[in-house]
C-alpha cells in the first residue's frame, strides 16, 4: 500500500475513511466542460471518480504522480467502424495509445445485423474500450429488401421501421445512413426520413455520411438537415468535408448551411478527421448503377461489352466533373487478391500491368481489381486549407472514421492510429487553431452529450472514471501514409472504467471496456 500527503485543502472525513483503488495527483485537470485547467488529484473507486480536490492523509492501492502532465476525460471517437476488427483484436492498441476510450461503431449506414448479439458478444468477450452502436440503414435495407436498385414497397418500408425499433430497444444510440454506399444509395429521402423517425421515438439521432461529398455536397447537407427537420431529430453530419479539386475552397459555402440551421434551432453538429485524404471502398469512382445487386451482378456488367464501355465512360465523366487528372490520388490500402499493390495509387498499378499512363486505362485497372474482389482505399482528395477552416469550428467533433486494426496488417489510413493525437499536437499546440481545453470538451463532453452517454466525457465526481493522462508537449501522430502502423506518443496512462489500460506508456492487455447503450434500450 502506499500512501499520498499533501496539507492544502481540507476535505469530510468521509473522505479520509476508505481506501481507494487510484489516486492520480498533482495533475492539470481539463475536465471536458471547456473551462481553464486547474490543479487537483482524483481518487478512483469501483470504476468512478469518487472524489476531486487536493487529498491529506488518502490511501490508494497505486498512486499516478501526474506532474506536468494533462489529466482529461477519456476521448471519445464519434465515428468507428469495429463491427469486425474488434473482434480480431480486443486490446484495440490503436485506439488506446491514441487516448480513445471509447468509439461510437455503426457509422455509414453499416453495423452490425443483430445488435443485441452484437453486444452480448463484445460483453463476452471483453474489449479495453467502451463501445456504442448506431443502427445502420445499409443494414436494415439489405435486410428487407437486398440489393436491389429501386424504391422500397410499403411492405419492405414497414420491415426497415420495425428493424430500427428493435435495434433501439437493443441499445443503438440512434439510426446511421451511408448514402453513397450500397444498397443505401438507392434510397430517396422519405425513406429515411421514415427511418429516422423511428428512431426519433426512442429518443437517437441520425448520423449521415450524406449523398455526396464533392459538387453536390451543398445539396446533401440540405438533405441530412431536412431530415432532421422533418424527422424531429437531432443531425450529426459525419466526416465533414469537401472532396475533389473542383470543390477546395468550397468550407465557406458548406459550413454556413450548418450555422444557420442550429440558428433555427435545429441541433445539427458535425464530426471531422484531421487529415486531407479519406478512405473508402474502390467502388465509389463506379456509377452506382454498377453496383446493383452486389459483387456477382457487378462482374456480369463487367463482363458484358456494352456495359462495360458505357461504365468506362461514366467514370472518366465523374473524373472530369470532380477535375482529376488521373487517378494517382487513390491508394490501395488493403488489396486482398494481391497484398504486393497495397500502399501503391492506381496510376502506378496501372503502369506495372504496362498499360499506358491514359485515364482510360487506369480506369481498366480499377476493373479489374473489382474484378477480383475490389480493395479499401486511401484517396488524397481534400484541402489543407478546408480541413482547417472545420477544424476551428465549435460544434465539430473528431472521428477517426477507423476501425480496430491489426498491427502490421496492411496499408490502413494512417487515422487509424494517429487522429487525437494529431489533433493535438498540430492543430492545438503547433497551429493553435483552437485552445486545448476547447478541442477536449469537443473530444469528450460534447461527444457524450450528443450520442447521450450520460455517465462520460467529463471529469467530475460521480462519472465513469474513464480518463487519458499525457503530455501536451510530447503528444505527437507517428503514423503515416508510409508508414500506418504506428502507435501515437505522449499519452502516459489511460484508465477505462477505472482500469489501467495504459500504464506509464505501456497496453497493459486489461480489457475492461464495456458495451454503452442508448435511450431507448429495453423500453
Amino acid at each position: 500500500m502506499r500512501k499520498i500527503m499533501f496539507a492544502f485543502l481540507l476535505l469530510p472525513a468521509f473522505v479520509f475513511a476508505q481506501q481507494y483503488d487510484l489516486i492520480i495527483a498533482n495533475g492539470r485537470i481539463v475536465d471536458g466542460t471547456g473551462n481553464s485547467w486547474y490543479y487537483g488529484d482524483l481518487a478512483i473507486k469501483d470504476g468512478k471518480i469518487a472524489v476531486i480536490g487536493k487529498f491529506n492523509n488518502v490511501t490508494a492501492t497505486k498512486v499516478i504522480n501526474a506532474k506536468g502532465l494533462i489529466v482529461a476525460p477519456g476521448f471519445i471517437d464519434v465515428h468507428g467502424h469495429i463491427e469486425n476488427g474488434v473482434f480480431e483484436n480486443p486490446g484495440a492498441g490503436n485506439y488506446i495509445y491514441d487516448g480513445v476510450t471509447t468509439v461510437i461503431t455503426g457509422n455509414c449506414g453499416g453495423s452490425a445485423d443483430d445488435l443485441q448479439r452484437f453486444f452480448w458478444r463484445l460483453d463476452s468477450m471483453k474489449t479495453s474500450i467502451n463501445v456504442a452502436s448506431l443502427v445502420g440503414h445499409n443494414t436494415v435495407r439489405r435486410l428487407a429488401m437486398g440489393l436491389d436498385n429501386r424504391l422500397a414497397t410499403a411492405d419492405e418500408q414497414k420491415k426497415m421501421e420495425e428493424l430500427v425499433v428493435q435495434a433501439m430497444k437493443d441499445g443503438a444510440v440512434g439510426l446511421s445512413t451511408g448514402l453513397i454506399y450500397l444498397p443505401g444509395m438507392y434510397s430517396n429521402t422519405e425513406e429515411v426520413i421514415g427511418l429516422a423517425k423511428s428512431a426519433a421515438n426512442y429518443n437517437g439521432i441520425y448520423a449521415s455520411h450524406i449523398r455526396n461529398e464533392e459538387n453536390g455536397v451543398k445539396d446533401a447537407i440540405n438533405e441530412a438537415i431536412n431530415i432532421g427537420k422533418n424527422a424531429n431529430i437531432p443531425v450529426q453530419i459525419s466526416h465533414f468535408k469537401v472532396s475533389g479539386p473542383a470543390n477546395w475552397g468550397r468550407s465557406k459555402e458548406t459550413l454556413p448551411l450548418i450555422e444557420t440551421a442550429r440558428k433555427e434551432g435545429y441541433d445539427v453538429t458535425i464530426d471531422q478527421y484531421p487529415y486531407s485524404a479519406s478512405s473508402t471502398n474502390l467502388g465509389i469512382r463506379l456509377p452506382d448503377w454498377a453496383l446493383a445487386g452486389g459483387s456477382d451482378s457487378l462482374k456480369k456488367r463487367i463482363n458484358d461489352p456494352i456495359m462495360h464501355k458505357q461504365i468506362i465512360k461514366e467514370m472518366l465523366e465523374m473524373q472530369h466533373k470532380y477535375k482529376y487528372k488521373n487517378y494517382s490520388y487513390a491508394y490501395v490500402a488493403n488489396h486482398n487478391a494481391d497484398t504486393t499493390l497495397n500502399g501503391k495509387n492506381i496510376s502506378e498499378i496501372n503502369k506495372l500491368k504496362g498499360r499506358r499512363s491514359k485515364m482510360k486505362f487506369e480506369a481498366e485497372t480499377i476493373l479489374d481489381m473489382m474484378m477480383a474482389g475490389g480493395a479499401q482505399m486511401v484517396y488524397h482528395s481534400m484541402n489543407e486549407d478546408d480541413v482547417r477552416y472545420f477544424m476551428k469550428y465549435p460544434f465539430n467533433m473528431i472521428g477517426a472514421d477507423g476501425g480496430v486494426v491489426v498491427f502490421g496488417k496492411g496499408m490502413p489510413h494512417p487515422r487509424a492510429y494517429g487522429t487525437n493525437a494529431r489533433v493535438l499536437a498540430k492543430y492545438v499546440r503547433d497551429e493553435k487553431l483552437v485552445s486545448l481545453e476547447e478541442m477536449i470538451r469537443r473530444m469528450t463532453s460534447l461527444a457524450a452529450q450528443k450520442f447521450q452517454l450520460k455517465d462520460r466525457g467529463l471529469i467530475k465526481e460521480g462519472m465513469a472514471a474513464d480518463i487519458v493522462i499525457f503530455d501536451p508537449n510530447e503528444v505527437a501522430d507517428k503514423a503515416t501514409f508510409e508508414q500506418p502502423h504506428q502507435f501515437s506518443a505522449g499519452f502516459h496512462y489511460v484508465l477505462v472504467n477505472g482500469q489501467l489500460t495504459i500504464d506509464d506508456r505501456k497496453h497493459t492487455g486489461v480489457k475492461s471496456g464495456t458495451t454503452l447503450k442508448g435511450p431507448g434500450f429495453n423500453k
